[in-house]
Formats: structure tokens, C-alpha cells, sequence
């Protein structure tokens, strides 16, 4: 039998682990090319040919994603394979059209064909749209594993935006690893939270190999999702987080709809900075799309040190920079407290350099913030620029970790702070315990 001549649609993260578990080594199945988009700068690479295996003695090449309906012309593909994530589901579809209309097949794989099985306990934190409250979540179910005396280990949703080779199992026990894995600014605003909590985080693209090493150190595993990804490791414990302050989204962006669909647990989360229309419709979509799971409502409060700085100055927010770009949000918590106590907003829109002016460009949408896009040194540098540039008395940094650290600033910042609040029960340490997690 012929095989068949297939693309994985990407965007640096799921289209590597869709090929290691159903393509690798799959004899009906040749990968002819692998494509990228949502982020910068990342095609023109080669999945190399020590990740690919047998069959691909010069790795596989990464084009952009623009180039499809060409690329299936040329390489006579038979299977496109869409791999990435927070998606439209009529972007979707247009994305199946334009495939269809070339003459290919338009494939979605699930969790029986992509997702590992551990030898331990698995809670995966999973949401129905990029910044929603995964992380806060993560380290919500962490504290409590803590608490209760379990080994707990992280594994992380991809983000291999350099050397995929080098990449390919990455260890993070200090601060110290992310400067020697080069880690982008993306990366640290996951990775760095955990391990100043003392967690050991695993991450890369080769999640075969970094579920088994992870297995070795933990007790219990928790798989801290990316974007609105469902989780490459099968869950004893699945926990979606909705965001009420984009209701009806669980409904409306793939894969998030299966997340919710899917899930243990539901937490509606930001339920302090939402109107209770809005609360409540996320309720009855939950009650009607997964009546079997448990309802948490919960809400991110704001803090912040030396909060009375931020009164009357003119304040540049820098925002968590997946949230605001394909995550939809105009704005987030640091421009919350720099409403709440007193500051005026500068929008940096004007003073953007390079990439950043692009991006500005790709999502209108963007409110008076400015994104911390750092998916490269050279966007790291553009960014450090861009913040310099703009005329404000204050940074307000509103991202995981704190920029000031990795960049020189012209001007004084203050950081804010978010952890999740869950309101009423039952609460996540009772749905842990009634799981035998803990």
C-alpha cells in the first residue's frame, strides 16, 4: 500500500508531539512538511532528522503556513493535519476549505492517539482560551499536592521556538537553567513561577522521552497546559478553566470546546471582574455541554506593591503577551490595577518598534497596552525599546514573571500579582482528595 503524503499545520508545539505519536514510525504515513503560524518568526526550521527517525534522513522542512495550498500541489499531499491551537471554529473550517478545495484531506487527531499514559497520578489544567487562568491554576494544585506531602513535577505545553534538537528534553530546576537553555521571554513567563516555588519543570518535544524522566522524580504529575490545548498526557484528573469575562467562548474556539466538554472539574474563573450575565451563561453552558462535571466558581484578586506610586502618573501597562494577541483580550491585569489605583494609561501603539509595529497591525484589538512579545532575542530587544521609548512616568509589568529582571528599563515598575480564589465548594482540595490525588 502506498503511503500517504501528509502536513502538519503547527505553531511550534502540538504538530511536533501529533507526529511523534502517530506519525513516527508509521508506516501508511510520510510527513512531507510541517507549516507554521500564530507564532513569529519560527518557519524556515527543520524538524531534525534525530527527532524524526527512520525515513527522514534530512529532517523535515517548516514553511509558513500561507504556502499551503502550493505545498500540497507540490509534495502531492494526501492528509493535512491541523496541530495547533485557539482557533475559531469557523477559522477552522476556513482552514478545512482551503485544504479541501486543494484536493487534501482536513485532519483532527484526539486524545486517543495523542495523548501519553503514565506509570503516575496525572492532574492536567487545561482552559477554553489563552489566558483564561491556567498558570494560577497550576500552582493552586501544586500548593495543595505540596501541602499534602506529594512529589509533585510540571510538565509543560511545548514552547521549542529555537533549536528543536537541543530542545528536545528540557529539565528546569533553578532560575539559572532558563538562561542556559536560552529561553525566550514566553518561556520564562511559564516556566519561572513554578521554579520559584520550587518546582521541577519539564518541557521540550519529545514528551515520550520527558514523561518517562518525569515519572522517575514525581509522585503526582501536572501537565500545565498552553493556549486552549487539551493535554498531552491522559488525566486522572482534567480541569478546564473558563473565563467568564469572555462568555461563550467555551462554546466557540478549538480545542477549548473539547476541553470543556471533557473536563472533571470546571472552574469559572474571574468571576470578581465579570457581570453576572456573563457568570451565569458560562454556568448553563457548562450545565448543558457537561452536566456531569463539578462547577467551581472562582476569581483572580489583584495584588500589587506600592500600590499609591501608581496615583495620577501616566502608566505604560506591558500585558502577558499570548492573552492579548490570539487570546482575544484587549486588556488584562495590569491594566485592571492601574485603573483601579488612579494611573493614566499611555498607549504605546505609536512608539512600537519593529515586530511589535506588526503586531499592532495583525490584531487591531489591542487596547492602550503593549503585548511582552519575546519570542526571539532580536523581539526581546524591540521590546526593552519599545517600553523605553514610550513617555510614562511607571511600567506596570502584568506578565508571570517580572520583565524588569531580564530587561533594562528607563523607568521604575511595579509588578502585579494574581492567584486564584476559589469561592465556595467544593473546593479543589476536596475534588483532589475525592479523585485520590492527594
Amino acid at each position: 500500500m502506498k503511503k500517504r503524503n501528509a502536513i502538519l499545520m503547527g505553531a511550534a508545539g502540538r504538530e511536533f508531539h501529533n507526529f511523534n505519536m502517530f506519525c513516527r514510525g508509521n508506516k501508511d504515513c510520510k510527513v512531507v512538511a510541517f507549516t507554521a503560524n500564530q507564532i513569529p518568526g519560527i518557519e524556515g526550521r527543520r524538524y531534525p532528522k534525530e527527532l524524526a527517525g527512520k525515513g527522514y534522513p534530512d529532517g523535515i522542512p517548516i514553511y509558513d503556513e500561507s504556502d499551503i495550498t502550493k505545498l500540497i500541489k507540490k509534495f502531492k499531499v494526501d492528509d493535512v493535519i491541523l496541530s495547533y491551537s485557539d482557533l475559531l471554529h469557523e477559522d477552522v473550517m476556513h482552514k478545512a476549505s482551503i485544504v479541501l478545495a486543494a484536493g487534501a484531506n482536513f485532519v483532527l487527531l484526539g486524545p486517543k492517539d495523542t495523548m501519553l499514559k503514565s506509570k503516575k497520578p496525572v492532574v492536567a489544567v487545561t482552559a477554553v482560551r489563552t489566558g483564561a487562568g491556567k498558570s494560577p491554576t497550576s500552582r493552586k494544585v501544586i500548593d495543595i499536592l505540596r501541602t499534602s506531602g506529594k512529589k509533585t513535577v510540571v510538565i509543560r505545553h511545548p514552547m521549542p521556538y529555537g533549536n528543536l534538537g537541543k530542545q528536545a528534553v528540557q529539565r528546569f530546576a533553578a532560575l539559572e537553567d532558563m538562561k542556559k537553555n536560552k529561553c525566550t521571554i514566553e518561556e520564562m513567563e511559564e516556566y519561572a513561577p513554578h521554579i520559584a516555588n520550587g518546582t521541577i519543570v519539564y518541557a521540550g518535544v519529545d514528551y515520550e522521552k520527558i514523561l518517562r524522566l518525569a515519572e522517575r522524580e514525581a509522585e503526582v504529575i501536572v501537565w500545565d497546559g498552553g493556549n486552549n490545548d487539551f493535554s498531552f498526557i491522559k488525566p486522572d484528573l482534567w480541569i478546564t478553566v473558563a473565563d467568564a469575562r469572555r462568555a461563550g467562548h467555551e462554546i466557540a474556539y478549538h480545542p477549548g470546546e473539547t476541553n470543556f466538554r471533557a473536563a472533571d472539574v470546571i472552574i469559572v474563573n474571574k468571576v470578581d471582574s465579570s457581570c453576572p450575565e456573563d457568570v451565569e451563561r458560562v454556568m448553563e453552558n457548562a450545565q448543558l455541554l457537561n452536566p456531569s462535571a463539578i462547577v467551581i466558581k472562582a476569581s483572580l484578586p489583584i495584588a500589587i506593591d506600592a500600590s499609591e506610586k501608581i496615583f495620577g502618573k501616566r502608566v505604560l501597562v506591558v500585558e502577558d503577551g499570548p492573552t492579548l494577541t490570539h487570546g482575544g483580550l484587549s486588556m488584562g491585569a495590569g491594566a485592571i490595577a492601574a485603573e483601579r489605583y488612579g494611573g493614566h494609561l499611555v498607549n504605546p501603539r505609536a512608539y512600537a518598534i519593529g515586530s511589535l509595529k506588526e503586531v499592532y497591525g495583525k490584531y487591531p484589538h489591542i487596547g492602550a497596552a503593549l503585548p511582552a512579545m519575546g519570542y526571539s532575542t532580536k523581539q526581546m530587544a524591540e521590546l526593552e525599546q519599545t517600553i523605553n521609548a514610550t513617555p510614562a512616568d511607571l511600567v506596570i509589568i502584568g506578565t508571570p514573571v517580572d520583565l524588569s529582571k531580564f530587561l533594562k528599563l528607563n523607568k521604575p515598575s511595579l509588578r502585579v500579582r494574581y492567584d486564584l480564589k476559589e469561592i465556595g465548594e467544593p473546593n479543589l482540595e476536596q475534588i483532589m482528595k475525592k479523585f485520590r490525588i492527594i
